[in-house]
This record gives structure tokens, C-alpha cells and sequence, in this order.
């Protein structure tokens, strides 16, 4: 895997990855950015969330549960003195479908969390992580 951070102005950067992908990062204005993208921390919090987010779908989709959305919602605490560092990350899975089945879908985070999430099984060896999930019944149509 390859990754390139180009400076563009202040706080600006844009990062693209080996794949040509592209994202600004910036920060806030106080901190002397224009607030035009992530800032980096915000980016390993969203990676980690998208990392868990894949497995969790894929993991329901071979136990063939009927999952119409997923989402991950995260909610991070960091240290209050440089380096900042996450301290505790909250990742609450809603999982919407017909039928689903609640044991399926905490056995599909579980496997994330201990597994296949490459991201936050790093970030575990520092970071407290906390896990919930919320089912929603897709409406019968």
C-alpha cells in the first residue's frame, strides 16, 4: 500500500493513495486551516469506521441476512494533552433489513472487532473500544 500527502497552502494538504484516489485534509480555522476537509485524526476515526462497516456487510451477506442498510456511527474521546491520541472510540452499528437476526449480526461485529478489522484491531492495542447494535426492521413493502 502507498499513500502521497501533497502541501497545498496553511493546513492544506491533499493525500491521494496508491490507488489514485484523492481527499483534501485541512483543519480548523483556529488552527490556522480554511476547514475545507478532515482533519488527519477525523480520517483514521472515518477508516476505521469504513474498515468495520465492510466487514460487518460481508460477514451478513455470506450468512445470507437480508441487510438493506448498515451504518456505523462514531463517537471518539482523546487524551486532553498532546499527543491526543483516541482514548475511547464508540462504534454503534444500525443495521436495517427483514428478518435479521440479532445473534447474526453482534456475531458479525464481534468477528470485525477480533478478526478482519485491520484498523481498529491496531487502534484496540491503545484505544478502549465500545461496540453496540441497533436492528431496524425493513417495512414491508
Amino acid at each position: 500500500m502507498q499513500g502521497r500527502i501533497k502541501w497545498v497552502e496553511g493546513r492544506t494538504f491533499v493525500a491521494e493513495s496508491g490507488s489514485g484516489h484523492a481527499v483534501v485534509i485541512d483543519g480548523p480555522t483556529e488552527h490556522g486551516g480554511r476547514d475545507l476537509g478532515p482533519s488527519p485524526m477525523e480520517l483514521v476515526l472515518l477508516g476505521t469506521g469504513g474498515c468495520t462497516a465492510f466487514d460487518v456487510l460481508d460477514i451478513l451477506r455470506k450468512q445470507r441476512q437480508a441487510v438493506t442498510d448498515c451504518q456505523v456511527e462514531l463517537e471518539a474521546e482523546r487524551a486532553p494533552d498532546p499527543p491526543r491520541v483516541f482514548t475511547r472510540i464508540t462504534m454503534r452499528f444500525v443495521v436495517t433489513g427483514r428478518g435479521l437476526s440479532r445473534p447474526a449480526v453482534e456475531r458479525a461485529v464481534e468477528l470485525s472487532a477480533e478478526k478482519y478489522c485491520s484498523a481498529s484491531i491496531m487502534l484496540a492495542k491503545t484505544v478502549e473500544f465500545a461496540r453496540e447494535v441497533e436492528l431496524r426492521e425493513t417495512p414491508a413493502t
